[in-house]
């Protein structure tokens, strides 16, 4: 486990990606017109810093705006408010003329292997597109370009002639890894790599980006449902509900001692296979988790949450706490 920086204290190093109350909202369309009739609230006033060389996890339900913060902060998505920061560059409202030379260092790795790669490219144009699409590589240093790729995602460099239909779903999500890799980025986002995979392939994957990371130096925003994958991968978790980050920490501590209700419940939830340890106390949740069009006040988890009180529908709670933040004003012991 790396060292890293107590939020809210003063920095050992600057951040490379620095989002401050970051809102990213989508339009509720009715009618023949498409006339407006509201907003989805995926994302709500989140702020973070990402610091270089780290792996930070997000984790939460499904809907909770974890895969549309990852698409926000790498401007694959127009944020409504707030501030993108890349390294000393603002680049929240950037158009894409100028947003196309960071292109080479925000990259991102899909959930879906099959349905990102072009089932009618070979895996050699693939990886041969964005190079020279970017300007990368030249067309004489294209073919040495793709098999040093190929061999650092442990496939054969006669997969270059090969179509992504001919592959498992472990050798694509490796294709697809390749492809991100291809212009050297600094920061990549894993929306969900290894969820369609089976166990003993996420494994591997796992263990794939874990040595690239070292080898390379990269900064990932790992996303997943999966608590396993992102306690081997992560450094910090940040746990996400409705479009809020509700607890923050680095992950011995938030997967040891909990503070948000919330996320006590998502570990409760997460199997255990010695049947020794699965005798434990567990918060029980109840409800369904409220449309984020349409959110509740105060704290947002309120509606589900076995210790609000009166204090909790009425204001919402700040995240403080320094190196392991919550926003509840109950917080766990």
């Amino acid at each position: 486990m790396k060292t890293l920086t107590p939020i809210g204290a003063e920095p050992a190093r600057a951040p490379l990606l620095r989002i401050e109350r970051l809102k990213t909202y989508y339009p509720i369309r009715r009618g023949v017109l498409g006339r407006t009739v509201g907003q989805v609230k995926a994302v709500d006033d989140v702020t973070l810093d990402i610091y270089p060389g780290e792996t930070i996890g997000l984790v939460g339900e499904s809907g909770c705006g974890k895969s549309s913060f990852g698409r926000t902060i790498i401007r694959l998505e127009e944020p409504r408010e707030g501030t993108i920061r890349f390294g000393q560059e603002d680049i929240t409202r950037y158009s894409e003329r100028r947003m196309r030379p960071l292109r080479r260092k925000l990259q991102m790795i899909f959930q879906d292997p099959y349905s990102s790669l072009n089932p009618r490219m070979r895996v050699n144009e693939i990886l041969t597109e964005p190079l020279l699409a970017h300007g990368a590589a030249d067309r004489r240093t294209v073919p040495q370009r793709v098999d040093r790729l190929l061999d650092m995602v442990g496939l054969p460099r006669s997969s270059r002639s090969r179509y992504p239909h001919e592959f498992s779903g472990g050798q694509r999500q490796r294709i697809g890894i390749a492809r991100a890799l291809s212009l050297q980025p600094e920061l990549i986002v894993c929306d969900e790599p290894v969820s369609a995979l089976d166990m003993s392939i996420q494994a591997q994957i796992l263990n794939l980006l874990k040595d690239l990371q070292q080898e390379l130096k990269l900064t990932y925003v790992f996303v997943a449902h999966g608590l396993d994958a992102v306690r081997y991968i992560s450094d910090r978790i940040a746990v996400m509900y409705l479009g809020k980050i509700v607890e923050l920490g680095d992950t011995r501590s938030l997967f040891e001692a909990p503070k948000h209700p919330y996320t006590r419940i998502l570990l409760n939830a997460n199997p255990i296979p010695d049947p020794r340890q699965r005798a434990r106390d567990r918060i029980v949740i109840e409800g369904e988790m409220p449309s984020p069009a349409n959110p509740p006040s105060g704290c947002r988890f309120h509606t589900r949450c076995p210790y609000a009180q009166a204090r909790c529908r009425q204001e919402e709670p700040p995240l403080t706490g320094g190196s392991h933040s919550v926003a509840c004003h109950y917080p766990l012991d």
